[in-house]
C-alpha cells in the first residue's frame, strides 16, 4: 500500500499565480485563527476548536476579504486544522506555542476532491492537468499537499 509520494511540479503560468493565491488564502487564514486563539488564551476563554474557527472564518473574513472564494475550500479548512493541531500538541508539552506565518517561507496548501494520475500528470481540482518532473506510481490519491518545495 503506497502512503504518499513526492514530486516536483511543472507550473505554467497561471498556476503558479493560482498556487500562490491558495498559499496565501491558507496562510492568511491560519494567521487569524491564531490570533482569534491568542485572544482568546489572553482573555482565559476556551481554545476555539478547527470547526468553530472556520465557522467564524466564513462569517466574518469571507465578507471582508472576496479573493477567498478565487480558490478552493480545502485550503482554508486544513490551514485551521492543522492550527488546532499546532495547540494541542503545545498543550500537551511536545512543542512551543504555534507561531504565525510568514509569506515565502514553507508555502503550501492542501486539496481534495476527484485527484487523478495518469503518467507524468495529475489532476487536481481547480488547477486541472500539472505536468510532474517524473512518472507517478499507478494509484489514485485521495488528496495533496501542495509545497513550495518538492
Amino acid at each position: 500500500m503506497l502512503l504518499g509520494f513526492r514530486t516536483q511540479l511543472i507550473l505554467n503560468r497561471k498556476q503558479t499565480t493560482l498556487a500562490a493565491q491558495h498559499a496565501g488564502v491558507a496562510r492568511h487564514a491560519y494567521n487569524w485563527g491564531l490570533e482569534v486563539c491568542r485572544q482568546a488564551l489572553e482573555n482565559q476563554q476556551k481554545l476555539p476548536t478547527a470547526i468553530d474557527l472556520h465557522k467564524r472564518l466564513v462569517a466574518e473574513v469571507k465578507q471582508a476579504h472576496p479573493w477567498y472564494y478565487q480558490v478552493s475550500k480545502c485550503a482554508p479548512q486544513q490551514a485551521l486544522r492543522n492550527l488546532e493541531q499546532a495547540l494541542k500538541r503545545w498543550r500537551g508539552g511536545l512543542g512551543k506555542f504555534p507561531r504565525f506565518k510568514r509569506k515565502g517561507v514553507r508555502d503550501s496548501f492542501y486539496l481534495e476532491g476527484s485527484i487523478r494520475t495518469s503518467g507524468n500528470r495529475i489532476k487536481v481540482p481547480i488547477f486541472g492537468w500539472l505536468r510532474c518532473a517524473e512518472l507517478l506510481p499507478v494509484t489514485t490519491p485521495k488528496n495533496v499537499v501542495v509545497s513550495l518545495r518538492a
